[in-house]
This record gives structure tokens, sequence and C-alpha cells, in this order.
């Protein structure tokens, strides 16, 4: 076993903010006391499974990096204990049958969920973001296609006062989400975004922004945090998704149908991005307002 103490956290977390869900579900803590995680954490004891994971996954920001740690490791453990005499007496001796079942919990619990099926195919995500007047009321859509076929719908992060840039950055934020669930699912995944503003700053830009300590001559860059959320996001899945640009209003129907939820957004003024629960009538959603 392993008293939580502050040395120990230092070994997963560099500073109180940089804690990860996955982390958070390895100290049972609930998200909503993320606050006072430290608090509530110093003085617990977690089995040797739990801390060893806790510090494996320390400043993994993707998910699927997390997921791919935990699934190594116990499949590291069941080969330990099934495989090799000696190392299995040892092995028991130290983490035990019950640290393997918290083990297989700790990877049940942490593992994503998503709403796509599980068999394997190719998903296609358009992205857009929208604003009007620019700045001002703003908001992000994404069109899902599965096998060519359209699937479903997402619209949202409404802003009062936003710009296009940001509803774009946003929108190619939540669909490299999107794309993360997919590809734990199996599937291929490709990102066409109408920006090529967002898409040079996670390809291009972002590379010497980082190396300079995310500064630029010239002044602040803008956007910043969006920028680096989905920068790093992309880094961590960019290998296994191919991010495109696609010419906006041309007739593409994906590319149309995420601007109408972008526009969708304004109307409905959802903060939070959701799946668009309505009937899916094509026709009709192409008849709404065009951002």
């Amino acid at each position: 076993m392993q008293i939580v103490t502050k040395e120990f956290l230092e070994l997963g977390v560099k500073t109180d903010t940089d804690i990860n869900d996955s982390q958070l579900i390895l100290l049972d803590i609930d998200e909503n006391e993320k606050a006072q995680w430290v608090e509530m954490a110093l003085g617990k004891q977690l089995s040797d499974a739990r801390a060893e994971l806790f510090v494996l996954i320390g400043g993994i920001k993707a998910k699927v990096a997390r997921d791919r740690i935990i699934k190594n490791y116990k499949a590291l453990q069941k080969f330990r204990l099934g495989q090799h005499p000696l190392d299995q007496v040892r092995l028991k001796s130290r983490i035990g049958k019950e640290d393997m079942s918290i083990v297989e919990q700790t990877e049940k619990e942490i593992q994503i969920t998503t709403s796509a099926p599980s068999t394997n195919g190719d998903v296609t995500i358009y992205c857009d973001g929208g604003c009007t007047p620019n700045p001002g009321k703003a908001g992000s859509g994404v069109a899902v296609y599965r096998r060519g076929e359209l699937s479903e719908l997402w619209y949202g992060l409404y802003e009062t006062m936003g710009t296009n840039n940001t509803a774009e950055l946003g929108a190619l934020y939540q669909s490299l989400l999107l794309a993360q669930k997919e590809l734990i699912n199996g599937n291929t995944v490709k990102i066409k975004c109408d920006s090529m503003y967002s898409i040079n700053c996670i390809q291009t830009w972002a590379i010497s922004w980082e190396k300079k300590n995310w500064t630029k001559k010239g002044g602040a860059i803008k956007n910043l945090d969006i920028i680096k959320e989905a920068y790093y996001l992309y880094n961590d899945i960019k290998q296994d998704v191919k991010l495109s640009h696609i010419k906006a209003h041309a007739g593409f129907e994906g590319n149309e149908l995420a601007d109408r939820m972008t526009m969708y957004t304004i109307q409905e003024k959802s903060e939070a991005f959701v799946k668009y629960t309505k009937k899916i009538d094509v026709a009709a959603i192409l008849k709404m307002r065009a951002g």
C-alpha cells in the first residue's frame, strides 16, 4: 500500500491544476470535488497498482493515451502472473489478486464512453464556426458521417461576444474530442475544417509558438487557451487522424450542415456543446439560416 503524501503526488502531478480526470478516479475523488483534491488525497491509502498508475499517467493530456497506458499495464501484470513462476510469487506478494481486480476495475472506470457504434468503419467529421456580426454572437457546429451516411449533428459553445475565429477553433477542438472517441472504437477518422486559420494554428504556427514559450513577434497570441488545448490534443492523435481543409459554402453537405448548426447554436444560445436530438431532416436543416 502507498500512503498519499505531497512527495508522492508530485511524482504524478507537476502543479495542483495539472491533475487529469483519470488520476482523480484513481484517488477516488469526484470531478466536482476537483478544487479540493489535494486536501482530500493527502493521507489516503492507495494500492500499489493505483499508485503506480497514478504516476504513469501523470502529464498525459489525451485520454486515449492514458487508456493505452492502463491497458498495457493490466496486460503486463497478467503476463507476469501467468507466465513467470518466480515473478508470479513476487508480484502476488506485492500487489496480490485484490490489486489486480482494482487494475481491471480502474480500466473500466476510466474507459471513455461514446455513442458511436463499436464496429469499425470510416468516420468523417465536418466542423464549422459562425459569428454574427463579427465580433458578436457566435457558435460552433459539427456534422458526423459514418461510412458516407449522416450519423449525428452537434452544436453549442455559444458566446455573446465571440469572433469567427474563436467559434472555428471551438468547433475544431470539439471535432478532435469526437475523433479521439472514435479512435478508441477502432474507427478511422477524417476531419474536414473550412478554417485555414484554425488548421494553421494547430498544425503549423503553434509549433513555433510553443518553442518560444507561447509568444510571437508583434504581440500576444489571440485565442491562446483554446489553441493550446486543440494543439496538444491534435499532437496526441494526429498519427491516426487526417485533418484537411474544405472550401466553405461550396456545396458539400457536411460543411453546410455544420454551418447551420452554428446558427442553431446562436438561436438556442447553447453554451454547452451537445448533440442535436431533433429528427434530422437534411432538407429542412439546409433551409435554415446560413452562417
